[in-house]
């Protein structure tokens, strides 16, 4: 499974992309406003930093001006997937995007219907909010498994894209049920990690290795 990093902070992509573990980065534009900083700055630094698809996102709702801003942000680097609504408008613009070689990430899917829409409208990837849904009641990983099946039985080769990450198990069962992608913030990848046993190992393996008077060195 590939991972993207969610978030628009340069300063937090460049620290984690040096471990060589990022896929790909996804911003929107609440994480741009939190930058701070300009859409256009801030995707082509990204796009500059990460070699993956880095997915930006149209602030306009109407199919004509979508055209107009997906094209703008794709001219920005080659590596740039434009991130539509999965509404009417968003559909429409994705399957002119696609047609034309442009990756898209279709965004705020939350059932399978709209999911078998986007994969026909030729999506590189589909985005299930799983977080948003468990928010509700539902179950966000069930939709990432029903996602997963209809696409295989079907052949879709759109990209199943796990987003609105809460936690570390999120990722797992993410993984378990087959989601190709999870975009996570930076947070969770430290987390990922991370483990009370795993320092406390680390911690005797020094302690016993210290008492030897040796150096590998």
């Amino acid at each position: 499974m590939e991972l993207f990093i969610d978030t628009a902070e340069i300063d937090e992509i460049k620290s984690l992309n040096i471990t060589g573990l990022i896929d790909g980065v996804t911003t929107n534009p609440s994480l741009i406003a939190k930058s701070g900083r300009n859409i256009i700055e801030t995707i082509e630094e990204i796009c500059n930093e990460v070699s993956g698809p880095v997915s930006a996102e149209v602030t306009a709702t109407d199919f004509e001006t979508m055209i107009k801003e997906g094209r703008k942000l794709s001219a920005i680097a080659q590596n740039v997937a434009i991130k539509v609504p999965l509404t009417f408008d968003g559909l429409r613009a994705c399957k002119v995007f696609s047609e034309d070689g442009i990756m898209v990430n279709v965004t705020l899917c939350f059932n399978s219907a709209q999911a078998i829409l986007a994969a026909k409208a030729g999506a590189s990837f589909i985005s299930p909010f799983i977080g948003r849904l468990d928010d509700i009641g539902s179950d966000g990983i069930n939709l990432i498994s029903e996602i997963t099946e209809i696409y295989d039985i079907h052949g879709f080769e759109t990209k199943v894209l796990a987003a609105s990450i809460r936690s570390v198990q999120d990722i797992i069962d993410s993984a378990k049920f087959g989601a190709d992608v999870a975009t996570i913030p930076p947070k969770f990848l430290k987390a990922m990690y991370n483990h009370p046993l795993t320092d406390k190992g680390l911690a005797d393996f020094l302690a016993d290795w210290k008492k030897t008077g040796q150096s590998i060195l």
